[in-house]
């Protein structure tokens, strides 16, 4: 399965957060970090899920891009 997982940067570190599963979220100083952090997060979730007999949730998540005209 592959989960959409949104990136973003702040003012010291990067966070990502996985919209098809809520509260899976990571923390890391950069985006190579963080990318291997919320891998590791998402495959500990569904673990946990598949552990308590919790259904998978299928994912149903995109992201997109809007591109504006910056020019006034």
């Amino acid at each position: 399965m592959k989960y959409t997982v949104i990136y973003e940067r702040g003012p010291t570190s990067w966070g990502a957060y996985v919209p098809d599963l809520p509260g899976v979220i990571s923390v890391g100083d950069s985006r190579d970090e963080v990318e291997h952090l919320i891998q590791e997060a998402v495959e500990v979730h569904l673990e946990g899920m598949r552990g308590e007999g919790i259904a998978i949730p299928s994912p149903s998540s995109f992201a997109g891009v809007v591109e504006i005209d910056s020019a006034p």
